[in-house]
């Protein structure tokens, strides 16, 4: 009977027959719903845009006791400054839904209600196949708010549309956690199954692998359950030395050992890099480059080593060029980057005025060639 139940309440939803749900369901007695039914009807009141009542019927499976959410979220300043936002209204809710194309499902609201987005304690999944790096889980930065002010929210600047649009993720649901990599994977809700309006499943995105899928749970409530923390899997201390090493002794590629040839306006080059890339490694753990001040100073460095030796350089040569001197760089190198980050310095540079444009062609002001030997030779000082 209840089998038949669910299915029924199965082809209800799909038909898009919510409140016939609602009512078949309250129509049984309270003491003989089931946590299956109660997750139907928080389910189908978030889909008539209830979400009042729908996280009333939600608290009973998804309560800060249950997930132990007092304990969940990990609140650095750098948490509460790129993901935290206020606990959305209901009108945010549904005109983010109405953006993005889906409903949300009503254990990840009820979730942000009570913390909007952050950083969680135990970032990693285990998964049920190997990744494509070699490893058996996929770890997570950080769970996407509900709201668009915040750099790391749905709406953000980084948000799930972002990522769909500018990265080429399959546009199947809601990006809802970013990743290490800078952005060359992700965690989505997947609606492919259940329809825009359903319960999604949880799945990984590998953009490195040709945007590879992998099946990871089969509800935003049993994905957050699942989440473990780092200590099973941490080899962050061999990684970091193992990074180490490679800013310390790895050869530069050949366009940047060449670029270093170059240069006579600051003595031993080379070892100033290294020095502020071993300085990143530090910080962080993991040789990358991304907003800091380290890795802007970097940034500038590259280009400045490129368009002294290639003057004649446009935007669009020196994005093409740009991952062959560290991004990819062989043993001195990063094994990937994210593109947003580089096109986000350079237009950045450019309204500043440190970079212009002349006809096409980009190059340094003196200025800010003299700001940036100053800012590496002070960074180089470790």
């Amino acid at each position: 009977m209840q089998n038949d139940l669910l299915a029924q309440l199965a082809l209800w939803h799909e038909e898009g027959e919510h409140q016939r749900i609602v009512d078949t369901i309250m129509e049984i007695p309270a003491l003989e719903r089931d946590p299956q039914l109660s997750s139907q009807l928080a389910r189908a009141l978030n889909n008539l845009e209830r979400y009042a009542e729908a996280l009333e019927w939600s608290r009973g499976e998804l309560s800060p006791e249950s997930l132990m959410l007092s304990d969940f979220w990990d609140d650095s300043d750098y948490a509460l400054k790129e993901y935290v936002s206020e606990p959305p209204t209901d009108e945010l809710i549904a005109s983010v839904e109405e953006e993005l194309g889906y409903k949300l499902p009503a254990a990840y609201i009820e979730m942000m209600k009570q913390h909007n987005g952050g950083i969680p304690r135990n970032a990693c999944f285990p998964t049920e196949v190997t990744e494509s790096w070699g490893s058996e889980y996929i770890s997570i930065s950080g769970i996407l708010g509900i709201g668009r002010e915040k750099s790391y929210s749905l709406g953000g600047e980084f948000g799930s549309r972002f990522m769909i649009e500018d990265w080429g993720y399959p546009d199947i649901g809601v990006v809802f956690c970013d990743c290490p990599s800078a952005g060359h994977d992700v965690v989505m809700l997947d609606y492919r199954k259940c329809g825009r309006e359903g319960e999604p499943e949880v799945i990984h995105v590998d953009q490195e692998g040709d945007y590879a899928i992998t099946y990871l749970a089969p509800s935003f409530e049993a994905f957050i359950r699942g989440l473990v923390n780092d200590d099973v899997y941490d080899t962050s201390e061999a990684d970091k030395e193992e990074a180490l090493r490679r800013v310390s002794h790895g050869k530069f590629s050949a366009l940047l050992t060449a670029l270093c040839g170059n240069v006579n306006e600051t003595e031993d080059i080379e070892g100033q890099i290294r020095v502020v890339c071993t300085r990143i490694v530090e910080d962080k753990g993991h040789f990358s480059f991304h907003a800091d001040e380290l890795s802007i100073l970097m940034y500038d460095v590259q280009f400045w080593l490129y368009t002294k030796t290639y003057p004649n350089t446009s935007q669009e040569e020196y994005l093409q060029v740009y991952d062959k001197m560290i991004a990819f760089g062989g043993e001195f190198g990063q094994n990937g980057y994210a593109p947003g980050w580089i096109t986000d310095w350079l237009d950045q540079r450019i309204q500043q005025g440190m970079i212009t444009e002349r006809s096409g062609v980009l190059s340094f002001t003196a200025q800010a060639i003299e700001d940036v030997l100053s800012r590496l030779r002070s960074a180089a000082v470790h």
